[in-house]
């Protein structure tokens, strides 16, 4: 047997190469492979051995010869094709272990450049896997270093399978398509381009969907920003769920939103608790007064590294996790003794720069830009109302429209300065959302300031808050029931601002 070797990452490639050796495989490499392979005493011939012709254009030609694809692509069960073979001295290759160049991390370098990245794109490499893969009955493909145990122990057996060579061949095929659609991504100049192209590489399996009887999975953009779920590390606890994750995301989005350290409590996607105050206890005290009923079995986001006092706090209810930049020492040991607990640390608290989501619909998929309420300019907000908010209104309503961006739609918020006091979310109409918002917020209704998504229609939402005692209400406005509602606003005496934006979240 005859095996190509040409890998980028060169994760135990020496141990598997001389498992290949010890098997009588004659092995051929190139460049930076075959250095490493004669380092670690591996016997391996360079591939002009196998071409006649030396490796040409700085490396960018070392592979693309027919003695190398011929070699690769024959049909052992096709007399013609062995006779061509036999008629140009090609020797037969069994077996191709081949890795790509790391585009994707020298893209995700920020400082890169142009050039640097055209020069990340391999061209011989994915030829050679993609021949391999096309002729799997007869060459076996090994793009992945975790597979050569496996490939190793069944070569040494006699056990390589049909169903093994298949499955590496899918797997191959898997890491071109993965390689070129990052390519793609990169080069592209279109938001929407014609062709879209997801490079997404499994994270994790998991135990099962939103419910028991669905299957599941956790898949990561290979460019995941280091502050994105995608990129969490799980400290302790038990498996993430499907759902988990869901609601740990929804957290990490809340608590970046505000700059000003920041705790929330998500209930199945929503912010059922969310506060900002300088002293995180507070703030998760805060949070937790939200809607203390619904805070059980919630998802906790912080903004800032959890220190021993915020997590003596934490360590007294029942949460399934908690996110959060870090976790000091003290931390880890208080909270280690709530061993179910599930710990997630993200590497930064900040924003991260605007980029698409997806959702999917049958058949399809939803692509939108993300909704960034943070690019909202308080500068162009008009005041509708007679009444002009006083200074502490503005801030507690700015405030509320933050919050309120992050809870799905109909959406209502109700704030006291900077705590959440009530909410409803997701109701058909915006009316009861804010019957929910005003029920949860009980006496502390008294006095807030409310905010909504959209626009109101109509008045008996409007109505509804002021019976409760809202004194101030930030909405998108540009209702053709704008003037009844500023009307009623005017006579109940309280301040009305439309942003002009509006922030649905389905």
């Amino acid at each position: 047997m005859r095996a190509i070797i040409s890998v980028s990452d060169k994760r135990g490639i020496a141990e598997f190469a001389q498992q290949l050796a010890d098997l009588q495989i004659e092995l051929f490499s190139t460049g930076g492979t075959k250095q490493a392979l004669q380092s670690a005493s591996v016997p391996v011939q360079s591939v002009s051995a196998l071409t006649g012709f030396p490796e040409i254009l700085g490396g960018r030609v070392k592979t693309l010869h027919p003695a190398v694809h011929g070699g690769i692509l024959a049909r052992r069960d096709v007399p013609e094709d062995l006779a061509q073979l036999d008629e140009h001295a090609i020797g037969q290759i069994d077996l191709v272990v081949v890795n790509l160049y790391p585009f994707a991390q020298t893209i995700a370098r920020p400082e890169v450049t142009l050039a640097e990245a055209v020069e990340q794109i391999d061209i011989g490499g994915p030829t050679m896997v993609r021949a391999a893969a096309k002729n799997h009955a007869h060459v076996l493909i090994v793009v992945d270093p975790a597979d050569y145990e496996r490939v190793a122990a069944a070569l040494r057996t006699n056990a390589v399978t049909p169903e093994l060579r298949r499955e590496l061949a899918a797997k191959a095929f898997a890491h071109t398509a993965a390689y070129d659609s990052a390519i793609a991504a990169y080069l592209t100049t279109d938001e929407f381009p014609q062709a879209l192209t997801l490079p997404w590489e499994l994270a994790q399996s998991l135990r099962y969907g939103e419910n028991p009887h669905q299957a599941a999975a956790f898949y990561r953009a290979p460019s995941a920003a280091p502050n994105t779920l995608a990129q969490a590390v799980q400290l302790q606890g038990k498996e993430l769920s499907y759902n988990n994750l869901l609601d740990a995301d929804a957290a990490l989005q809340a608590v970046q939103a505000f700059a000003e350290p920041t705790v929330a409590v998500i209930k199945h996607t929503n912010p059922c608790g969310l506060a900002s105050n300088d002293n995180l206890i507070i703030a998760h005290e805060q949070a937790r007064a939200g809607d203390p009923l619904s805070a059980f079995g919630g998802i906790v986001g912080v903004n800032r590294p959890v220190d021993g006092g915020l997590a003596e706090k934490l360590k007294k209810y029942f949460y399934e996790v908690i996110i959060a930049p870090d976790f000091s020492e003290n931390a880890l040991a208080i909270l280690g003794a709530k061993t179910n607990l599930r710990l997630l640390k993200v590497a930064s608290a900040q924003p991260s720069a605007p980029s698409l989501e997806y959702r999917s619909v049958s058949g399809g998929l939803l692509v939108q830009a993300t909704d960034q309420v943070a690019n909202d300019d308080p500068s162009t907000w008009r005041v509708v109302s007679k009444l002009q908010p006083t200074a502490q209104q503005m801030e507690a309503l700015t405030w509320a429209w933050r919050a309120c961006a992050l809870v799905k739609s109909n959406a209502i918020v109700l704030g006291q300065g900077r705590q959440l006091v009530g909410m409803g979310a997701g109701q058909p109409s915006r009316v009861d959302s804010v019957l929910i918002a005003v029920r949860k917020a009980g006496e502390q209704a008294q006095g807030s300031v409310l905010a909504s998504d959209a626009f109101f229609p109509k008045a008996d939402a409007v109505q509804t808050a002021i019976d409760a005692g809202v004194t101030a209400i930030i909405q998108p406005g540009g209702s053709q029931g704008d003037p009844e509602v500023i009307a009623l606003a005017d006579a109940a005496g309280i301040a009305m601002v439309f942003t002009g934006t509006r922030h649905f979240k389905h």
